[in-house]
C-alpha cells in the first residue's frame, strides 16, 4: 500500500509535502466531525453571515478555524486565503507558498447528511521575506503549484494533482492514513451526463439554454443520444462524480441577480478544480475562455464555470462563438 506520506516523498518538494500533510491533518479532524454529526453540535447555523453574504453553518466556522490555524503555524505557507473570510491571513514571512481553501463546500448539505468537501489551492510565494498581502494572491490558475479536494461522503476520500495527473486516496479509519487507490485518473472525453441547476433556465444566455434544449431533447434532437441529469448542490460532488464516471457540470453565467459575473469562486472553487479536470484529461471554461488563463482581479471574484468531458466543454464554447458572445454576454 502507498500512502500519501509515500507518495508526497517521490511526487513532491518537502515544503508542498509539508504543506499538504498539514491540510490532510486538518481533512481527518473534519471528517471526524462529520462522522458525529448532530452528536458533535455541529448542525444548523452559526448565527452569521461569510464574506459572500451566505450564512455560515456551524461547521464552516469550525473548520476554517481548524484549516486557518494550522496552515498559520506552517513554516512553509507565508499566507492563508479562506472563502470565509474577508481578508488574507500573512502567516510566516520564510514561507515560499500561499494556500487557498474553501473550508466546506456544499456545507448547506450538512443537514441533511449529504456530500460536502474541503478544497484547496497551492500558489508560490514571490516575495519570501515579506509580509504577504492579498496582491500576492493574485495569480492565474496556471500558477498552481498543488489543487485538490478532501471529499466526505460515505469515505474520505482526497483527489490531488501535483501537475502531473490527478492521484485518488482513501482514508483508512484503522491506519487512520490516505491510502493511494488510483495513481492516474482519467476523465472520458464524450459523455451523456450532465449537472447544471435547471431551476436558473430562464437567466440563462441563449447559448446555454441551446444546449440544455439539446441535452433534454436527446436521440430526438441535434445531438442524437439520450443524457441524463445529476445535481447534487455542491460541486464538490459534482466534480468527484465526473472523476469517477465521466460528465460535464455547469453553472453558467446567468441574470438571476444583477452584476453577479457568476456563483463560483475563482479562486477558491474554479481554479483549483479546473487544475484537477485538466490534469485528469478534461476541459474547464468560463464557457469561452480557459478558466485557469483568466487574471484574477479580486480575492473574492467570481465566474461562470463550465467543466468536465472535452466534447461537452468544446460544443458549449462553440455555440457561445456562433452567437458571438462572451461568456457573460458581452459581444465577443
Amino acid at each position: 500500500m502507498t500512502t500519501l506520506h509515500d507518495y508526497l516523498q517521490t511526487h513532491s518538494t518537502p515544503e508542498i509535502a509539508s504543506t499538504l500533510t498539514t491540510l490532510a491533518t486538518a481533512s481527518i479532524s473534519i471528517s471526524h466531525l462529520l462522522d458525529k454529526g448532530a452528536l458533535a453540535g455541529i448542525h444548523g447555523e452559526a448565527g452569521n453571515e461569510n464574506v459572500q453574504g451566505e450564512a455560515q453553518k456551524k461547521l464552516d466556522v469550525i473548520s476554517n478555524d481548524l484549516l486557518l490555524g494550522a496552515l498559520t503555524r506552517n513554516p512553509h505557507c507565508a499566507g492563508v486565503a479562506s472563502e470565509e473570510l474577508d481578508d488574507i491571513s500573512p502567516a510566516n514571512e520564510d514561507g515560499s507558498l500561499l494556500v487557498l481553501f474553501d473550508p466546506l463546500d456544499g456545507s448547506s448539505n450538512i443537514d441533511i447528511n449529504m456530500t460536502v468537501g474541503t478544497i484547496f489551492s497551492i500558489l508560490p510565494y514571490h516575495n519570501v521575506g515579506k509580509t504577504a498581502t492579498a496582491e500576492d494572491f493574485l495569480q492565474k490558475g496556471d500558477n498552481q503549484v498543488a489543487a485538490g479536494y478532501f471529499i466526505y461522503g460515505t469515505s474520505t476520500m482526497l483527489a490531488l494533482t501535483l501537475g502531473d495527473g490527478v492521484a485518488m486516496f482513501s482514508f483508512d479509519p484503522n491506519t487512520q492514513a490516505y491510502i493511494l487507490i488510483n495513481e492516474r485518473v482519467q476523465i472520458a472525453k464524450s459523455t451523456a451526463e450532465y449537472a447544471i441547476n435547471a431551476s436558473n433556465y430562464r437567466y440563462w444566455l441563449p447559448p446555454i439554454q441551446e444546449y440544455i434544449d439539446g441535452l433534454v431533447a436527446g436521440d430526438t434532437g441535434v445531438r442524437n443520444k439520450d443524457y441524463n441529469m445529476r445535481w447534487v448542490a455542491a460541486m464538490i460532488a459534482d466534480v468527484h462524480r465526473i472523476l469517477i464516471r465521466g460528465g460535464v457540470f455547469m453553472y453558467p453565467f446567468d441574470t438571476k441577480i444583477a452584476g453577479k459575473a457568476g456563483k463560483l469562486r475563482l479562486m477558491y472553487e474554479a481554479n483549483p478544480m479546473s487544475f484537477v479536470i485538466e490534469q485528469a484529461g478534461g476541459a474547464s471554461t468560463d464557457a469561452v475562455a480557459r478558466i485557469m488563463e483568466i487574471e484574477p482581479t479580486h480575492i473574492h471574484q467570481r465566474i461562470p464555470v463550465v467543466l468536465g468531458a472535452i466534447e461537452e466543454v468544446a460544443f458549449v464554447k462553440e455555440l457561445h462563438a456562433k452567437a458571438g458572445i462572451l461568456a457573460n454576454g458581452e459581444p465577443a
